[in-house]
């Protein structure tokens, strides 16, 4: 597998664009009313924004953030926690729900009927993303604990995606070209990858990151994701041409980027100095 951005040369580019990060994203702190915690998680070209929270009663539910400001709690019927990952253009809605039964994915769709998800012989099975076809892309947890990307097809057929010589892995991220991104366990440390159309896998490390982990990908093939290295964990967004650029939120302990739409519009979570969680936006030009 060949990484990309390798070397030297590389980490001097990364460590310059960390200190110009600030200025080219504007940053909004995305809080649902009256949750204790708030978590950004996907984003379609629209602008409107899933993700999850713990309200006052410290249950996990899912919301929907539309583009007029408004936010729409999601619940699975019979669930006992609700989690909204992915968004795709027309609105439908894919996550994770936990019900006495255990853990499954689950899509929304526009008419507000949810389908779950569970690949078959699984334990549990969490979706993360959603394109505008219909594909959705997650991780399923075999018998023996081992998790394991896989591919829900618009026919209904399942695919398990497993980076060659991998001990786990996930499928977090996929675009409306089919390319899909996630991360892989080497039995060592953890890597991203891109699955591109023609079936080949490209390992993704930041120069000098002790792990990088993949989170997304849109239209315009940038990939998005975060990466544990000098000073903590920090979001990267690695662009076309193959440069990296760091997404930090101001004054802010953790970034974890997550989602991203056709327009380089990002959402995910941060950490404050507190301690407390919360959603972002990074809009680009800020």
């Amino acid at each position: 597998m060949k990484q990309l951005l390798c070397g030297f040369a590389a980490w001097v580019l990364l460590a310059a664009l960390t200190g110009r990060a600030h200025a080219q994203y504007t940053f909004t702190t995305l809080d649902v009313p009256g949750a204790i915690e708030t978590d950004a998680y996907g984003i379609n070209d629209a602008g409107q924004i899933v993700g999850s929270y713990f309200d006052g009663s410290g249950t996990g539910r899912a919301f929907l953030l539309d583009t007029d400001g408004s936010y729409t709690t999601i619940d699975v019927p019979r669930a006992i926690i609700t989690s909204a990952s992915g968004i795709n253009p027309s609105g439908q809605i894919v996550g994770r729900y936990i019900d006495p039964d255990g853990g499954h994915g689950f899509l929304l769709d526009v008419d507000g009927s949810s389908t779950t998800i569970d690949v078959p012989d699984a334990d549990e099975t969490i979706a993360y993303g959603i394109n505008a076809s219909g594909q959705i892309v997650g991780v399923y947890i075999d018998a023996d604990a081992t998790d394991h990307g896989f591919l829900l097809d618009i026919d209904g057929t399942y695919t398990t995606i497993d980076v060659p010589d991998a001990a786990t892995g996930i499928a977090a991220g996929i675009n409306d070209a089919g390319q899909i991104v996630g991360s892989y366990f080497d039995g060592v440390t953890n890597h991203a990858f891109l699955l591109d159309v023609d079936g080949s896998y490209t390992t993704i490390d930041v120069p000098g990151a002790a792990e990088t982990i993949a989170t997304g990908i849109n239209n315009a093939g940038q990939i998005l994701g975060w990466y544990n290295g000098a000073g903590g964990l920090h979001g990267f967004l690695l662009d076309v041409d193959g440069s990296y650029t760091a997404i930090d939120v101001p004054d802010a302990r953790v970034t974890r980027p997550i989602g991203i739409n056709a327009s380089g519009l990002i959402v995910g979570r941060y950490t404050d100095a507190a301690g407390t969680l919360h959603g972002f936006l990074a809009t680009p030009g800020g």
